[in-house]
């Protein structure tokens, strides 16, 4: 398995959650190879998302460019690695 870590600038909070529960998920779910994913607020301006797929090639072709924006963030950010232990 592989993941995206996309380290994020969050500009606006609501709209960035807004963001994530009505448009990321549901995209996300549909993606070949998808595993899971967790998006975690660090606080106001930052975030972090960390999304799994099956393969490397799944998870890059996945990925957001860096300094693409969305409902409410900037991706800063971006690394692709292999996962190597899940509990």
């Amino acid at each position: 398995m592989y993941a995206t870590v996309i380290h994020a600038n969050i500009h606006d909070r609501a709209e960035a959650e807004r963001g994530v529960v009505e448009e990321v998920i549901p995209m996300i779910k549909g993606v070949r190879g998808f595993v899971g994913a967790y998006f975690v607020a660090i606080d106001d301006a930052h975030g972090i998302s960390i999304v799994v797929f099956e393969t490397e090639e799944q998870a890059r072709a996945a990925a957001p460019p860096e300094g693409s924006a969305a409902a409410g963030v900037t991706v800063e950010t971006l690394q692709v690695g292999e996962v190597i232990g899940a509990a």
